[in-house]
């Protein structure tokens, strides 16, 4: 197993103890990983693949895609009051995921003796939040080409294919539920940039030009963030090399 980088504070006999603790799940793309309103008692970080966070409509019992959640990034509870907490949203696998699932008690234990691993959980949920609002934002006040081209690039990050580009099997349905699109306006505005030559296909993945970096202030967003690059390493980069543990393969949901 691969300790994440927030870990490595930690003595030899609490990492020990942390893997013991620590179950690797694996789920196929698409596989229900944890409902909302669910009784949960781990905290995950995904070791590979892809999640995405979604939640119901109020006002229709319509799937709204929220977040995504990232290779070496973590899904916390919302209160670290008690031993299990209540899902607060429904995430399923969009692609392939491991994913480490540590006890959200034995976490509580380690932040206590570690304060800059608390700190570190704090600054990682904070960035997320960050990007919740600038998502916000650019739904509500930019042009349907303007929202897919980020939301296409930022893809590009969350789940890089092979050679460049993101990975195909994200569906036009998720992007269009993310970014508060309908299918159909996806689908036309990703067609008009292929024939402009903007967005490529191979078997790999989907290609999509560097200018869809540009943030809502004309600012080009660098391709690796220094702050977070060790967080992030690349493919076939290892973090904290630790000896394996068991695997458990949940049931298709």
């Amino acid at each position: 197993m691969y300790l994440h980088p927030l870990f490595t504070p930690l003595s030899q006999a609490d990492r020990d103890a942390l893997r013991d603790a620590t179950e690797l799940l694996t789920y196929k793309r698409n596989q229900l990983v944890r409902a909302a309103g669910e009784p949960c008692q781990q905290v995950y970080c995904v070791a590979t693949g892809l999640l995405r966070v979604a939640r119901h409509s109020r006002e229709s019992s319509e799937e709204v895609t929220t977040d995504f959640i990232q290779r070496s990034d973590f899904f916390l509870p919302p209160s670290w009051a008690g031993d299990t907490f209540e899902c607060p949203a429904t995430l399923v696998a969009a692609l392939p995921c491991v994913i480490y699932a540590a006890p959200v008690k034995h976490l509580r234990a380690l932040c206590t003796k570690y304060p800059g691993l608390a700190l570190g959980l704090l600054e990682l949920e904070a960035r997320r939040i960050g990007m919740l609002r600038t998502q916000l934002r650019r739904v509500t006040t930019s042009s349907a080409t303007k929202i897919v081209g980020r939301v296409l690039h930022e893809l590009t990050q969350w789940a890089p294919a092979e050679r460049g580009g993101y990975d195909k099997r994200i569906t036009q349905t998720i992007i269009a539920s993310y970014s508060g699109i309908s299918r159909e306006m996806v689908n036309k505005t990703m067609k008009d940039m292929e024939s402009r030559g903007l967005v490529t296909k191979d078997a790999q993945g989907i290609h999509v030009p560097a200018s869809f970096a540009s943030t809502d202030f004309d600012a080009v967003l660098l391709d690796h963030d220094p702050v977070t690059e060790a967080a992030h390493p690349g493919p076939g980069e290892a973090m904290l090399d630790l000896p394996p543990m068991k695997q458990n393969y949940p049931q298709n949901s």
